[in-house]
């Protein structure tokens, strides 16, 4: 049973708000601020036929790519895929839709989304593949192309730290997509390291004011795996 805005776990937290076919929006960047719990729960639930916003898919096994590997999701909205087999055996074999986007441009489909502007002239992509289809206008002699805003049903986000009240501090890069998904979801749900009483933050710390956020759920010991460690050889 919740308290407020903060649920006893990821999967109640999920409960009654995801459903097959849903639209989600999921922050993250690589491994990094991704809303781990809630994924997992997301995998537990067996909803199907969703279609995900995020800029990548995981990697094979864990975040987005346990959804992959348990054939969850139908398209992919993203930016860049490659880290995830997975991905790129169901994309190549056609059993995952893919809509392609320039990384700054999702990032501002999404904003978009959550402003409420349903569209926005772009360079970016213009001459491309990426233009295929889509309305291209002329402005002060350059050549633009119309991107229209996206949004989900639902969005699930990482932050380091919310109040009772769910306005979140972001640790970091961690922040990356997450606020943004957060805006374009007609529901969000936060996954959370910390919880602190409503009035702890200074104002002026908050990254994300709570009204953008409608339910709450603790990890405070996430995996946070690392997508690919590189490390220098010593001297010999």
């Amino acid at each position: 049973m919740a308290a407020g805005k903060v649920y006893p776990d990821a999967g109640a937290a999920l409960r009654g708000v995801v459903a097959d076919g849903h639209t989600l929006a999921v922050g993250g960047f690589g491994l990094c601020g991704i809303p781990e719990a809630l994924i997992a729960a997301l995998r537990d639930s067996g909803v199907r036929e969703l279609t995900v916003i995020s800029n990548n898919a995981g990697v094979d096994g864990f975040g987005l790519g346990q959804l992959l590997g348990t054939r969850q999701i139908r398209k992919m909205i993203s930016s860049y895929v490659g880290e995830n087999k997975e991905f790129e055996r169901q994309f190549l074999a056609g059993e995952l839709e893919l809509e392609f986007n320039p990384q700054g441009t999702l990032a501002e489909r999404l904003r978009a989304g959550g402003a409420g502007i349903p569209a926005f002239f772009t360079a970016t992509g213009y001459g491309t593949v990426v233009a295929e289809g889509k309305e291209t206008r002329e402005f002060n002699g350059r050549m633009y192309v119309m991107e229209t805003a996206l949004t989900a049903d639902v969005a699930l986000v990482k932050a380091w730290k919310a109040d009772h009240a769910g306005n979140l501090v972001f640790r970091k890069t961690a922040r990356n997509f997450n606020p943004a998904c957060a805006m374009a979801g007609k529901v969000c749900i936060a996954e959370v390291e910390e919880i602190v009483e409503t009035g702890a933050f200074d104002p002026d710390q908050v990254h994300l004011p709570g009204i953008y956020v409608d339910r709450i759920v603790l990890n405070a010991t996430p995996e946070k795996r690392i997508e690919q460690r590189t490390i220098r050889q010593e001297a010999r």
